[in-house]
């Protein structure tokens, strides 16, 4: 065996060492979802349970403080979904403005939306809390939502116009000889070459809006109202004696959705990040 072949071999092992290492956790939790209650508070030998047991994703699909795994799921998808859609348009838009536009203020606007980047979001926590109790929005998804609508996250802004800076601008002005205006070029131009860009913001955003607990438990106040992340704390809250099994089953039936659509649009994320970043 020659030597490239082994460095080749050895590169294949350190990956798939590494591959282990960072699926172990989720192997975990869906073993320890189909484990028994009297073992999974015992001490736990080997990764694989003795015996199967499915009770725990039957509490897990009755829910919990009343309310069913399905309540959960539909409002974890609204939120998800709006906070996607909300990010894609305003970001978008926000991305063409500042990439392909020429107006006063250009650069020192686009400068302030990337500073806010370095900003904690528990800064504006409050001024956010006040401004929505005020308007009477608090129990509702427009909290969660509606920010996303202004272009708020600036990480996607940035993104966007990275990616949008290297389409051809002679593919402007040929529209704009052909009696396109800078929304119709948009429309028609841009945003279909820019569908990488689009499908990465909508991937993050999806994925980090199913995941937030802290924005989510801050906002809803009813248990018809929760969330999956937020639902996953009645397990612990509802009984004195932490039902650990129905916690992890319902932790692996939240993360089919975000495989899904990972899976699905996972060309398009790699597509995006591998081209996004490195214009401009």
């Amino acid at each position: 065996m020659t030597a490239r072949r082994l460095r080749l071999l050895a590169t294949h092992l350190a990956a798939l060492a590494a591959l282990l290492l960072v699926l172990y956790p989720l192997l975990w939790l869906l073993t320890a979802s189909v484990r028994p209650v009297a073992e999974l508070m015992g001490r736990l030998d080997t990764l694989w349970p003795k015996v199967i047991d499915l009770s725990g994703y039957q509490q897990a699909l009755e829910g919990a403080g009343g309310v069913g795994f399905g309540t959960f799921l539909g409002n974890s998808l609204i939120v998800a979904t709006g906070t996607a859609l909300g990010n894609v348009i305003s970001c978008a838009l926000a991305g063409f403005a500042f990439a392909r536009l020429r107006f006063r203020l250009r650069a020192p606007l686009f400068a302030f939306a990337l500073l806010t980047i370095m900003l904690p979001a528990h800064v504006t926590l409050i001024p956010q809390y006040v401004l929505f109790q005020r308007t009477g929005l608090i129990d509702t998804f427009l909290p969660l939502v509606l920010p996303k609508i202004l272009a708020t996250d600036a990480f996607f802004v940035f993104l966007m116009v990275q990616f949008m800076r290297g389409i051809p601008r002679e593919l402007d002005e040929a529209a704009t000889i052909d009696g396109c205006g800078p929304f119709a070029t948009f429309r028609h131009i841009v945003l279909p070459l820019a569908r990488p860009a689009i499908v990465t913001t909508a991937l993050f955003s999806f994925i980090w809006a199913w995941n937030d607990f802290f924005s989510q438990l801050v906002y809803l106040n009813s248990a018809d109202n929760y969330t999956i992340p937020v639902g996953l704390r009645l397990f612990i809250d509802q009984t004195s004696s932490s039902a650990y099994g129905a916690m992890f089953a319902m932790s692996v039936l939240s993360l089919v959705p975000i495989l899904l659509f990972f899976l699905a649009f996972q060309r398009f994320l790699v597509q995006g990040v591998a081209t996004s970043g490195l214009k401009g």
